[in-house]
C-alpha cells in the first residue's frame, strides 16, 4: 500500500484565530462549539478565514454477502434499486446535497450487480463482498484496490475545487461488517454493538450478533491490520470511503463524516494512518450502539444528535450549514473596534 503525507494541523494559525475570535462583538466564548469548529477549521486549512463552500458528497454502494445470513431487513436487491434512486435525484441525500449546492457523485465500488446509467461512476472491485461468515470478504489486494479507489475518487473532487468532503454509503447489509470491525478495534463483545440496522426484529437482532461473533470467531481478522481487517471482515464501501479520507486529509480538506459506517470507515483510515483524524469533523450521533464505541475510538464529539439512522452521508449534509456559520461568523462578523463598540474591558 501507498504510504500517505498528511499534513500536521496549524496549531499557531489556530492561536491567532482563537484571539481574533474573541475580538468580534459578542462575549467571549458565547458562541461555544462554533467557535471550535471556526478554529479548527482554520487549522485544518491553513487559513485565517477558511472556506468550507463548494462540498462535495461521494456515496460508495457495495452489497455484502453477509446478507444471507438473514442481518437485514432488506433484501440486496435494495442496493441496486437504492442506487437507481440516488441517480435519478430521488433520495434523502440529494434532497440534501441540492440544499448545500454539493458536488455530488455515486460510485459502484462492488454492487453484486451490473446498473447501467450514464452518471454512475464505475470503480467496482467485485461483484459484492463474499459471505464473511462462511469465508473472507474479499481478498487482500482487492482490499487494496478498494482503499486506492476511493482515494482516486477523493482526488478527483479535491481536483474540482471542493473546500470540504462529506461521505456516504449505501449497502444493504454493511451495518454487520460494520459492527464487526468496531467490535475487533474496541475489544468489546459484538451483543454490546450489533444494533438493528435498516430495523430488524429484536429476534433478528440477536441472531445477527451470533452470526457477526461466530464469524470472528472463525476469520480470526489482525486488531492492528487494516488490510486484514478488510480482506477477513469488511466491506468494499467501507475501504473505499477510507481512502476518499486519506486523500481529503493530505490535501487539507475537511471530511465530513456521517453515521456508523462512515466512523467505521474512519477507524480504518485510523489505522492506516493516524494523522487523517486531524482532519475529521463527526456530524452527529446515529441511534446504531456501534457508533458511539466508534466515536470513544475516534476521540471525537458529534455535532448533532437527532436520532439519525439512514446513512447515504445525510446527517453530514445536514450538518453543513452549521459548518459552514463558523466560517462565516469569522469572515463576516465586525469586531469590536470596526464597529465602534466599547468592549467589558474599556
Amino acid at each position: 500500500m501507498r504510504l500517505f503525507s498528511i499534513p500536521e494541523r496549524n496549531k499557531e494559525i489556530g492561536k491567532q484565530v482563537k484571539n481574533y475570535i474573541d475580538t468580534l462583538t459578542k462575549p467571549v466564548g458565547s458562541l461555544g462549539r462554533l467557535e471550535e469548529l471556526a478554529i479548527l477549521l482554520s487549522e485544518m486549512k491553513n487559513e485565517k478565514f477558511p472556506s468550507v463552500s463548494k462540498p462535495g458528497v461521494l456515496v460508495f454502494a457495495a452489497d455484502h454477502g453477509i446478507t444471507e445470513e438473514g442481518v437485514s431487513a432488506y433484501p440486496q436487491a435494495v442496493t441496486e434499486q437504492m442506487v437507481l434512486n440516488f441517480l435519478n435525484g430521488g433520495a434523502a441525500i440529494n434532497v440534501f446535497s441540492k440544499q448545500i449546492g454539493a458536488l455530488l457523485e455515486i460510485i459502484d465500488i462492488g454492487i453484486a450487480s451490473d446498473v447501467g446509467h450514464e452518471k454512475l461512476v464505475n470503480k467496482k472491485i467485485r461483484y459484492g463482498t463474499a459471505n464473511f461468515f462462511r469465508e473472507e470478504a474479499m481478498t487482500k489486494e482487492q482490499a487494496e484496490a478498494a482503499i486506492e479507489a476511493g482515494y482516486a475518487e477523493g482526488i478527483r473532487m479535491v481536483n474540482r475545487g471542493i473546500q470540504c468532503l462529506i461521505l456516504g454509503e449505501m449497502g444493504i447489509g454493511n451495518t454487520s461488517p460494520s459492527t464487526a470491525i468496531v467490535s475487533v478495534l474496541s475489544k468489546k463483545d459484538v451483543h454490546s454493538v450489533v444494533g438493528k440496522g435498516t430495523g430488524i426484529s429484536t429476534e433478528q437482532l440477536v441472531h445477527k450478533g451470533e452470526v457477526i461473533t461466530q464469524a470472528i470467531q472463525q476469520r480470526k481478522p489482525k486488531r492492528c491490520d487494516p488490510i486484514d481487517l478488510l480482506h477477513k471482515i469488511g466491506g468494499l464501501e467501507i475501504a473505499g470511503m477510507a481512502g476518499a479520507m486519506l486523500a481529503a486529509a493530505e490535501h487539507r480538506v475537511p471530511v465530513l463524516v456521517d453515521g456508523f459506517i462512515c466512523s467505521t470507515a474512519a477507524l480504518i483510515a485510523k489505522e492506516i494512518d493516524s494523522k487523517v483524524v486531524d482532519y475529521l469533523l463527526v456530524t452527529h450521533q446515529s441511534v446504531e450502539p456501534g457508533h458511539t464505541t466508534a466515536l470513544e475510538l475516534l476521540g471525537k464529539e458529534p455535532i448533532l444528535d437527532l436520532g439519525l439512522r439512514l446513512g447515504e452521508g445525510t446527517g453530514a449534509a445536514i450538518t453543513f450549514p452549521i459548518i459552514q456559520s463558523a466560517t462565516l461568523m469569522l469572515k463576516e462578523m465586525a469586531t469590536f473596534s470596526s464597529a465602534g463598540i466599547s468592549d467589558k474591558n474599556r
